[in-house]
């Protein structure tokens, strides 16, 4: 079994690219989990929903989920891309199946009351959590039984939370919790780099020791992926592959171009 991440950003650039590459390893079941920022806010405008961008003491920035935006981000998500990447991939004579992690309760999960961002004066300050959540759980029995019926089944990250309201998460988490519970032989993290670049090189594999200790040389949003693959790889999963879904054989060659935890 494979867990595949995609970025929104690399999706949206090469999404023929990564399925017809994703049909030629379906050979074994894949859990396709993919993100789609770009187009939730392009969406968002269009109705009229000004996105809202917070930035973390730890110097991630995220959207901010309002039901308003919660909304929106469930008809283009769940709705729109996630049925196109089906129909794409059933084209491609693969059998999928569009799910959210809502569906059959496969993530539960509980809202943020509450989150810490830095205000316009740059201090931290906490505020409602809004519509994002915490993964809790994960239903690997009822995965197991979607992907006896379907090769490839394509996850949006929208969970279930404990007073039945939808929820965001996000996508890399998402990817590494249903990785951690799954234990497929590798979680492949395509984004918009070619991985982990330090001092102009790219880092081809690290123990997960080595990339707790590369974590805090790297920027924010790369340290979080190191920090989450070293976790996956101690919890069972064969490895953590970070690699350029705008590259040829994106799925394919990640684990022989990107850099591997493992």
């Amino acid at each position: 079994m494979l867990v595949v991440k995609v970025g929104g950003r690399a999706l949206m650039a090469n999404m023929d690219g990564i399925l017809e590459d994703l049909a030629r390893v379906s050979g074994e079941s894949v859990v396709l989990v993919h993100g789609g920022g770009d187009l939730v806010t392009e969406y968002s405008r269009r109705l009229g929903v000004e996105p809202r961008i917070v930035t973390h003491p730890s110097g991630i920035r995220s959207r901010y989920t309002s039901l308003e935006e919660l909304e929106v981000y469930t008809m283009v998500m769940a709705g729109l891309l996630n049925k196109r990447i089906v129909s794409r991939l059933q084209y491609m004579g693969v059998r999928s199946l569009g799910v959210t992690g809502a569906d059959l309760s496969l993530v539960r999960g509980v809202r943020k009351k509450r989150i810490v961002v830095l205000n316009e004066r740059g201090r931290p300050q906490a505020i409602p959590g809004g519509y994002t959540g915490k993964i809790t759980s994960v239903d690997a029995e009822a995965i197991h039984s979607l992907l006896g019926l379907a090769q490839v089944l394509v996850v949006t990250p929208l969970i279930l939370g404990g007073e039945g309201e939808l929820l965001n998460v996000d996508g890399d988490q998402a990817a590494m919790a249903l990785a951690r519970t799954l234990k497929p032989r590798a979680l492949l993290m395509l984004s918009d780099v070619d991985g982990v670049i330090l001092e102009g090189r790219l880092v081809k594999r690290l123990s997960p020791g080595e990339a707790r200790e590369l974590a805090g040389r790297v920027g924010k949003g790369m340290n979080r992926k190191l920090l989450m693959a070293a976790e996956a790889v101690e919890s069972g999963v064969g490895s953590v592959a970070i690699c350029n879904g705008l590259a040829e054989a994106p799925v394919s060659g990640c684990l022989d171009r990107g850099t591997v935890v493992g």
